[in-house]
């Protein structure tokens, strides 16, 4: 009588480890850059926040040829009470806005600061007021006003804040 070897149908120890091993690899590949992409969606809803203290300091600029010095002057609360869910505090200086990132904000990002400045054409107020958003240039032959305070790094700005 002659035995027949036993056959197992399935998966080795040593398989399965290197399945588990391509997928660990692929997943450290997918989830720096996933964190990425949420940083910038993090950043971009930051800056419709700064419209609360645009239409104010463009009226100011308009009626008077100056920019508001601080937010008392732009007729906005203090810094500390202009806040949402991604912004810790919003300060108006020179007509810029300078918004510090904060609250439910990404660790990475907490602390680091958005500006949001004005671009004008100083001959003529009948000009609106356009505003730059952090290293981005003003358009030609606008002048921006205002210091640049942004310390958010450049991978996680959008786009046109660059």
């Amino acid at each position: 009588m002659q035995s027949n070897p036993i056959k197992c149908n399935g998966f080795s120890v040593i398989e399965m480890m290197v399945v588990m091993a391509i997928l660990i690899i692929l997943a450290m590949i997918a989830i720096p850059s996933s964190l990425g992409r949420i940083l910038k969606e993090q950043v971009a809803a930051t800056v419709p926040w700064a419209d609360a203290a645009k239409e104010p300091i463009a009226s100011n600029w308009k009626n008077n040829k100056t920019f508001p010095a601080d937010n008392a002057a732009a007729g906005l609360p203090s810094a500390d009470k202009m806040v949402s869910n991604y912004v810790s505090s919003l300060v108006v200086e020179g007509g810029a806005i300078h918004m510090t990132l904060g609250n439910k904000i990404h660790p990475k990002l907490q602390g680091k600061v958005l500006s949001i400045r004005p671009a004008v054409i100083e001959e003529s107020t009948v000009v609106p007021v356009t505003w730059v958003c952090g290293h981005a240039k003003g358009p030609t032959p606008m002048v921006v006003k205002g210091q640049d305070k942004t310390t958010i790094p450049d991978e996680y700005l959008p786009q046109s804040c660059r």
